[in-house]
């Protein structure tokens, strides 16, 4: 069933931007922020508690779709809200617990409840899906993504561009893996490995909640599913000294505020994705790449970085296609169940095919 009016909860540089796209696809967007925005923007922006499920409701009864882009312990409460009003949730959350929670919900919604939607979790486990569907026995999928400022400094070598809470969260907590046809959790921040995209050198290291679903839709089919995290060298062990050596694991909030403060975002930044994946294909083994570098570009009437644009891009793109009816329109969706091809076949999915 086709459906129009959507509210969009939260309007940093990825919930305003994916309001933006929605509202140049034909949707009637509602913004939603608590902060007082200057920009002038072509939908209306309403004020409300976004932490009082009574208010909630009361605004979900008239819309017909949520988009969530707030912080990822928020959104249980409005994916309860949501499946409450019995409409469409969407979100781009990488947090374990917060998609388990969802899951529920999602055994009786009257609506499609969607999670992480984004970058990772989200594009990176649709183009792994497609590969894995490509072979006749798949035996590994690995899967990267890097967002990094295209000039670095120091010895960090980074820039926080995106939520500090979501970036410590994915330092800190425990990674779902399949290794040799056994689910593990492993350590974050560990199985170390260099690799090459466009001859600039990276480092990638575990970190948690990349695969999405995977693990669970693909445990007994593929040996071996993993993700990690690309940054320049060196970074992975300054953050291991950060957290353990200095014990910041244990005052996360303070973390986040020291990290922002010392490296805050940049204009000039670069997306890596770098999914490959190795099986059988009519006897014969072979291997599969997507490796792109993403970089900003002009939309919605301005530049946007490249980590703001691929990771709204990336749930409008799904949005679209659950309007279309392409994808389900009630329940719980896994992104490794989003057709590729039918992806970038949407007016926002077509970026990732034609930029990189």
């Amino acid at each position: 069933m086709s459906f129009n009016k959507i509210a969009v909860l939260g309007l940093g540089k990825v919930g305003k931007l994916a309001a933006k796209l929605l509202h140049e696809s034909g949707f009637e967007v509602a913004g939603y922020d608590q902060h007082m925005l200057r920009e002038e923007l072509p939908f209306p922006v309403r004020d409300a508690d976004l932490t009082s499920m009574e208010a909630l409701e009361r605004e979900f009864s008239q819309v017909e779709a949520v988009l969530s882009c707030l912080p990822y312990h928020l959104n249980v409460d409005v994916a309860r809200a949501a499946h409450g009003a019995g409409v469409h949730y969407f979100d781009l959350t990488e947090d374990v617990p917060t998609t388990k929670a969802i899951i529920e919900l999602g055994k009786s919604s009257k609506g499609l409840m969607a999670p992480q939607c984004g970058l990772a979790p989200g594009f990176v486990g649709i183009v792994g899906a497609s590969q894995i569907a490509a072979f006749d026995k798949c035996r590994a999928v690995r899967m990267r993504v890097g967002a990094l400022p295209q000039n670095p400094t120091g010895l960090l070598g980074y820039a926080f561009n995106w939520s500090p809470e979501g970036v410590v969260n994915e330092y800190l907590n425990d990674c779902e893996v399949i290794e040799e046809g056994v689910r593990k959790w492993v350590s974050p921040m560990e199985w170390h490995e260099m690799l090459y995209i466009d001859g600039v050198k990276l480092e990638a290291f575990t970190t948690s909640g990349g695969l999405g679903t995977m693990c669970d839709t693909y445990l007994g089919q593929v040996d071996n599913i993993d993700y990690k995290t690309m940054r320049y060298p060196g970074h992975m062990k300054m953050m291991n000294f950060f957290f353990h050596e200095l014990l910041m694991r244990e005052r996360r909030e303070i973390a986040g505020e020291i990290l922002t403060y010392a490296k805050p975002p940049v204009e000039d930044d670069v997306v890596y994705v770098h999914v490959s994946s190795e099986g059988v294909i009519d006897g014969r083994l072979q291997r599969k790449e997507f490796v792109r570098g993403y970089r900003p570009i002009v939309i919605a009437g301005a530049a946007q970085t490249a980590i703001a644009w691929t990771t709204s891009g990336s749930v409008v793109a799904v949005i679209e296609m659950v309007r279309g009816g392409v994808l389900p329109q009630r329940g719980f969706l896994k992104q490794e169940d989003i057709p590729l091809e039918a992806f970038l076949l949407t007016a926002t999915g077509s970026l990732y095919a034609r930029e990189g």
